[in-house]
């Protein structure tokens, strides 16, 4: 099968861990581990998000003063180069070499007129008290927003239209090349009137993007990687259910939070759309949630429109 995974936040930098590289490289060598055995019988993409990362590259950057602060889409491919490399490197190593692994830098392609650039959204960096976001507010002209307990910085996240380098993921999976690709959800770009690329100030949804992805590859199925076990209606109160399939039609007659879980339906929906199945579950059960033991799998063809655990 062609299948594009799309590793969570948590396959990186567990929340109240210190974003060091030595944390970086075992959470992704822990990831890595668990997906080899994917990796050596099907054609894998793996993506990756880059909030984290992306927010403390530019924290470093604004720390040194002598030149202007690197714009967020220069920051966005330094993100993809530092992560995709540690992704190919580890993933390369749990394979002892038993298949080749590219990453490659790619770029998402939004519209300019999205209503994402009036209307921050995405998450990234560092959390803050709330009395240090208002001192970065005012320093350096974020919009912030809540996280939890915490604050946090946000930017626009525009809906990815396509991905511009899919047609060369596509070569080289055909190849036999594992791919790493669409870190952060791509650096997004802009088509202007001459057809050239102008990079945006934005940071694409990495589910998004790799839903996107998986229709321009024709993919069989988009794995969505989180720390929960399934999707959940009314997830945290005492009405919560968890969801074991659903129809995209179903599924989108439940209301989720705008959190992290949100962007995984809307892309699982968009998935099952195009024809393709997506599975959303724990990255520590992956052989079980490929088993249908575990996770939920969102597919067009499941009667009734949503199942539940238990039914």
């Amino acid at each position: 099968m062609r299948i594009v995974v799309a590793l969570g936040g948590n396959a990186l930098a567990r929340r109240g861990e210190p974003m060091t590289a030595d944390r970086l490289r075992a959470n992704v060598r822990g990831a890595c581990q668990a997906l080899a055995g994917l990796a050596r019988e099907h054609e894998v993409v793996i993506t990756h998000g880059n909030g984290p990362q992306v927010g403390l590259l530019a924290l470093q950057n604004l720390a040194y003063q002598d030149v202007a602060a690197y714009p967020l889409d220069i920051l966005g491919a330094e993100t993809q180069g530092m992560i995709g490399y540690v992704i190919q490197q580890e993933l390369s190593n749990a394979l002892a070499g038993e298949r080749e692994v590219a990453a490659v830098l790619t770029t998402t392609e939004v519209d300019e007129a999205d209503p994402a650039f009036e209307r921050p959204t995405k998450l990234i960096g560092p959390t803050y008290s709330a009395q240090d976001a208002a001192e970065a507010a005012a320093e350096y002209r974020w919009t912030i927003a809540r996280d939890g307990g915490a604050f946090r910085r946000v930017v626009p996240s525009p809906e990815p239209l396509r991905i511009m380098q899919a047609p060369l993921v596509s070569t080289l999976l055909d190849n036999g090349t594992l791919v790493v690709c669409v870190g952060g959800g791509g650096v997004p770009v802009r088509t202007d009137s001459k057809g050239r690329q102008i990079g945006m100030q934005a940071v694409v949804d990495k589910d998004a993007a790799s839903a996107a992805l998986a229709a321009d590859l024709k993919a069989d199925m988009l794995i969505m990687l989180t720390d929960g076990d399934f999707v959940s209606e009314n997830w945290g109160t005492p009405e919560q259910r968890d969801i074991l399939t659903a129809s995209p039609e179903g599924l989108a007659e439940i209301a989720f939070a705008e959190g992290s879980m949100k962007p995984k339906v809307d892309a699982a929906i968009r998935v099952a759309r195009a024809g393709g199945r997506t599975l959303i579950g724990p990255l520590e059960r992956l052989d079980d949630l490929m088993a249908r033991r575990v996770g939920t799998e969102i597919r067009a063809d499941v009667d009734g429109g949503v199942v539940y655990v238990g039914e």
